[in-house]
C-alpha cells in the first residue's frame, strides 16, 4: 500500500481561464511551457509537438529535424481530460516497452465560467521497474511537474 501510494505524483493549479481556453493551451501550446532544456535529443529543441487525438503523440523535433518521441496520446476529450503516457524511464532515455511506461492525466474542471482548476497526476510510477524512484522524484522536483504547471499558468492566464 505505501508502496502504491508513493508511485503517484499529484499537482493541481487554478488558470483565470475559461476551460475551452484551459484544455486548448495546455494541448496547443505544451511546446511553450515544456522546459526547452528537457532534453533526450543531441541538438537544442527546435519544438515540442503535441498530437490531439488518441493514438498521436507528444515529441521534440530537433533543430536538425530529428524527433524524439517520448508520450503517446492515451485519451483526448476537450475540454475536460487528457491522458499521456510518460515513456521516459529511470535512466531519463526513451522507454519503447508500453508495460515500462507511465502515464499523466490531466483533468479540466470549470470552477466559474472563467476559471478553472487543473489536476494532474502522473501514476503507475513503479511500471518504470528498477530505480522508478529517481523518475518519481524527477517529476515530482521543482525541476518537473512544479515548474511545468507554473510556467503553463503564465501562459494560459495572459490575454494572448
Amino acid at each position: 500500500m505505501t508502496q502504491a501510494a508513493s508511485a503517484v505524483v499529484r499537482r493541481q493549479v487554478v488558470v483565470n481561464a475559461p476551460i475551452e481556453r484551459a484544455f486548448a493551451v495546455f494541448t496547443e501550446r505544451f511546446g511553450d511551457f515544456k522546459p526547452r532544456e528537457h532534453n533526450l535529443l543531441h541538438v537544442p529543441i527546435a519544438e515540442t509537438v503535441f498530437e490531439p487525438k488518441v493514438g498521436g503523440h507528444i515529441y521534440d523535433r530537433g533543430a536538425d529535424g530529428s524527433e524524439c518521441r517520448w508520450a503517446r496520446i492515451l485519451a483526448y476529450e476537450p475540454p475536460t481530460r487528457v491522458v499521456f503516457s510518460w515513456d521516459i524511464g529511470p535512466t531519463w532515455q526513451v522507454e519503447t516497452d508500453p508495460d515500462l511506461t507511465s502515464e499523466v492525466e490531466v483533468v479540466f474542471v470549470a470552477e466559474t465560467p472563467a476559471q478553472t482548476r487543473i489536476e494532474l497526476e502522473h501514476r503507475h510510477l513503479d511500471r518504470h521497474g528498477p530505480g522508478w524512484e529517481s523518475v518519481r522524484d524527477g517529476v515530482d522536483s521543482d525541476t518537473g511537474w512544479p515548474l511545468y504547471l507554473s510556467r503553463y499558468l503564465s501562459l494560459s492566464g495572459a490575454d494572448n
